[in-house]
């Protein structure tokens, strides 16, 4: 069997630093993928700031072991700001807010990923996707329609984001596809993996 592993840099790194509280070291990653889990190739996902030479020399570093780099410009976007009802406390009339939501960077390398794996599509093969991303949940069922096996790397943790409501950096799509397709698609959490990966 055939293994191949997918990784959504910034899903990937915001999972564990956010949930979990540790950094990954990257080279070793890669090199648990190959040596570990005996990956044919690593294919590596990333948006890079203008001038950020420490992930240019991240970069580098992978693609001189043999792992598949695919990088683009991160550019920013305007997130959609909120309104809110809010009553006058003194007057009790209702007047609505608008609350600057700011910015977020993206870098849309999820065309990239989807294109590789669909190449690397053969009957036999296992793909280890690390990401938490919903928007992956068309590429693993068409995936596993070509017989393939998919292993999900990502956190199933929940936090508390206030006012009763927890978030997960494992999507709602996701976690039904992995209820849906119980013998096709495994889950590994990341956070089991820490001792092997995590950047000292």
């Amino acid at each position: 069997m055939k293994k191949f592993a997918f990784i959504d840099f910034h899903n990937t790194d915001g999972t564990t630093k956010k949930l979990h509280g540790f950094g990954i070291d990257w080279i070793k990653l890669y090199e648990f993928l190959v040596n570990q889990w005996k990956c044919e190739q690593v294919f590596f996902y990333i948006g890079v700031d203008d001038g950020d030479l420490d992930t240019v020399a991240m970069i580098n570093n992978l693609t001189e072991k043999g792992c598949i780099v695919r990088a683009k410009t991160v550019f920013a976007y305007k997130n959609k700001d909120k309104e809110i009802s809010i009553n006058c406390p003194s007057c009790g009339n209702k007047f609505i807010e608008r609350i600057d939501m700011g910015y977020n960077k993206k870098s849309n390398c999820d065309v990239d990923l989807t294109v590789d794996a669909m190449e690397l599509s053969r009957l036999n093969s296992e793909f280890y996707l690390f990401t938490g991303d919903g928007d992956f949940d068309f590429l693993i069922k068409n995936a596993i329609s070509k017989g393939i096996k998919v292993v999900l790397v990502s956190s199933a943790k929940k936090i508390n984001s206030g006012h009763r409501y927890f978030t997960s950096r494992l999507s709602t799509k996701l976690r039904k596809v992995l209820s849906e397709y119980p013998k096709e698609v495994n889950f590994i959490e990341i956070n089991n993996l820490k001792i092997k990966i995590e950047k000292k």
